[in-house]
């Protein structure tokens, strides 16, 4: 296989995307190919969404599209176009997720802080869902999610007292 110059400039060429990304109306040049997680740690500066094994595997680049949790590594930004786009820094600027992140803190369900955005998504996402999940179901919302560092049971305690206190208060964050 051999390539032409015409061929070569094709992969240079972007393409002009628009998201609503933490609630700001954004937009970015990007080459067809490029992921979502480029997209918003690279043009975005949104650092927080992390590349881990860029397989969709290890729940670090976990962002919430339109209300749900999706792996950014997996997306091309291109698919995202048009979409409402949640980070870790839109969902702590807003404070949804302020008593997860004060639960984590104080069961110290968290260390190196790699995996620790994923998790938090993925936590909010399952307590949007269900109001006081089982420990069991706390256990596979987070099959996706790998952390090195802490082992599971105080992330899975961290969740299930939020989701505890959400619950007395009535569901509230």
């Amino acid at each position: 296989m051999s390539f032409d110059e015409d061929s070569m400039n094709e992969t240079d060429e972007t393409v002009l995307v628009r998201f609503v990304v933490n609630g700001r109306k954004v937009a970015c040049e990007v080459t067809p190919r490029e992921t979502l997680v480029d997209c918003l740690r690279n043009a975005l500066e949104l650092t927080g969404t992390h590349a881990g094994c860029e397989m969709g595997a290890c729940g670090a680049c976990l962002v919430q599209l339109d209300g749900r949790a999706v792996h950014s590594c997996l997306m091309f930004a291109v698919q995202a176009d048009g979409a409402r786009i949640d980070t870790i820094e839109g969902l702590t600027e807003s404070g949804a997720i302020a008593d997860l992140q004060a639960e984590f803190h104080r069961r110290n369900a968290l260390q190196c802080g790699f995996c620790t955005a994923g998790m938090l998504i993925n936590a909010q996402e399952l307590l949007s869902q269900a109001a006081r999940p089982s420990r069991e179901a706390i256990r596979d919302a987070l099959s996706g999610n790998y952390c090195r560092c802490t082992g599971y049971e105080a992330i899975i305690d961290a969740i299930d007292a939020v989701a505890r206190a959400r619950s007395e208060a009535g569901g509230a964050p």
